[in-house]
């Protein structure tokens, strides 16, 4: 979901249970019984929503539990000690300063389609946010929200989205930072909802939110059978990703990098790269760096 983040804080004592006298105030813990009073409602998508206070990686329990829950199951942690990101990085936050969780979805697409989930998140993260929060959220291939900081993008988001046993289950996690202060990024091209001057920093309603546009968006993907034309899913990726008309250099699987410029999304939600000898690639894998000014990797 993002490179690693900063120390942890103190320790976490928020989630349903509430606080303690050594909570932050300024991070109230989650209203989990409101949270499931609005979303797990008859004809919702999401069956369940629980809230613990610290989890190694919601991704791995929804996983591990991936047999014996329905689709629509969501998972919350105030804080996760073990968070993992594409390309086995680590996601770390002190307590309570973001989003941080998971759901289990068994989309009935073809499985060539199964790729666009990740973007179908960002898609749904981004159109909240900029709703919900007053934040212009960008979109960078394939995973990645970015904002802007002081005139300079920088990554407040990620996404990671991982096949869960074998019945056709996937697990989305998203980890979002949301009153991460200056002093407590861990790189200067990290960012935060707060640092980009939210209108709001109260978490309660940005998970509703991002899950009310999740499941709309997935609702219309999975109606179209994953056609992320007929759905208007490429088109909307396209409108909000920074990446596309960017010079980029792709790390790839195998040691090799690939230096161009992003053109387009092809059907498969790969990234098309032209590069400096006329040809194209569709990248389908690796890290991205945008190479052009003003931005971070």
């Amino acid at each position: 979901m993002t490179p690693a983040q900063p120390a942890h804080g103190s320790s976490s004592d928020g989630g349903s249970g509430g606080g303690s006298r050594w909570s932050d105030l300024e991070r109230p813990p989650l209203d989990e019984g409101a949270l499931r009073r609005a979303l797990v409602r008859p004809g919702s998508l999401w069956t369940s929503l629980d809230v613990v206070a610290a989890t190694g990686s919601t991704n791995s329990d929804l996983s591990a539990r991936a047999a014996e829950l329905p689709e629509g199951a969501v998972l919350v942690a105030e804080e996760q000690t073990a968070g993992r990101g594409r390309l086995d990085r680590s996601w770390s936050a002190p307590p309570r300063s973001g989003l941080f969780f998971s759901v289990l979805l068994r989309p009935d697409v073809p499985v060539e389609r199964l790729a666009w989930l990740p973007l179908l998140t960002g898609v749904a993260a981004a159109t909240a946010l900029a709703r919900a929060a007053g934040v212009d959220t960008a979109l960078k291939w394939p995973n990645d929200l970015l904002v802007t900081v002081g005139g300079e993008e920088r990554k407040t988001g990620g996404i990671l989205a991982e096949r869960a046993g074998d019945g056709g289950a996937v697990v989305i996690g998203l980890g979002l930072n949301v009153s991460l202060r200056a002093e407590e990024l861990p790189v200067p091209t990290a960012g935060s909802l707060a640092l980009a001057d939210a209108i709001s920093t109260d978490r309660d309603p940005l998970l509703r939110a991002v899950l009310r546009s999740l499941e709309e968006w997935y609702g219309r993907w999975t109606a179209a059978n994953g056609d992320p034309a007929a759905s208007g899913l490429q088109e909307a990726y396209a409108a909000g990703c920074a990446t596309l008309g960017r010079s980029v250099r792709a790390e790839l699987p195998g040691e090799r990098t690939l230096v161009g410029e992003a053109i387009a999304l092809d059907g498969e939600g790969r990234l098309v790269v032209a590069t400096e000898g006329g040809g194209q690639e569709a990248v389908g894998a690796g890290d991205i760096v945008h190479v052009r000014t003003g931005t971070g990797g």
